[in-house]
């Protein structure tokens, strides 16, 4: 079995701007988003990404837009994100069971990847990320949003690696 870090996309990967990403010219890269993902990728992780987008939904913005926002993820990173799972959905819209704090994106990583989620890692900035990690058995990272998390990721997987053991 694989072990994985999943990453929560705004807030953590790139720059919160409280109000959904609409263009790419507001879409920005933390600081060390690319070495958090490289460290997940040294240390044995697969590096995947768990995100709502229920500005879909919304009409706000297009699958279109968001494929292109995770391809400049990809090519900053070096092409080390293994994949991308994202809910279109918005609860003011209707119900699913794909949006965080649900888990069936969890579900179908876990399962697509074979991945162990005892030894796995969801960072994220908000408790609906760390709700629907929980309700899958993932140790759990929340952050402020927009925060340097380079030296926490770094913490939290010398941590497991203790626990695991």
């Amino acid at each position: 079995m694989q072990k994985a870090i999943f990453f929560d996309r705004d807030g953590v990967l790139n720059k919160e701007i409280g109000d959904y990403v609409t263009n790419e010219q507001d879409f920005e890269l933390l600081p060390d988003a690319v070495d958090c993902i490289k460290l997940a990728i040294d240390n044995g992780y697969l590096a995947l990404v768990i995100t709502n987008q229920g500005g879909i939904a919304k009409k706000l913005y297009d699958s279109q837009l968001v494929n292109i926002l995770h391809q400049k993820i990809q090519t900053e990173s070096g092409n080390l994100i293994t994949e991308f799972f994202y809910c279109p959905h918005h609860q003011s819209i209707g119900k699913c069971i794909c949006r965080k704090p649900d888990s069936l994106m969890l579900e179908k990583a876990l399962s697509k990847y074979n991945i162990l989620a005892s030894k796995s890692l969801m960072i994220g900035d908000t408790d609906r990320d760390m709700e629907a990690a929980k309700k899958v058995g993932l140790n759990t990272l929340l952050i402020q949003p927009n925060s340097n998390k380079l030296h926490l990721l770094l913490n939290k997987m010398r941590e497991m690696e203790t626990i695991n053991r």
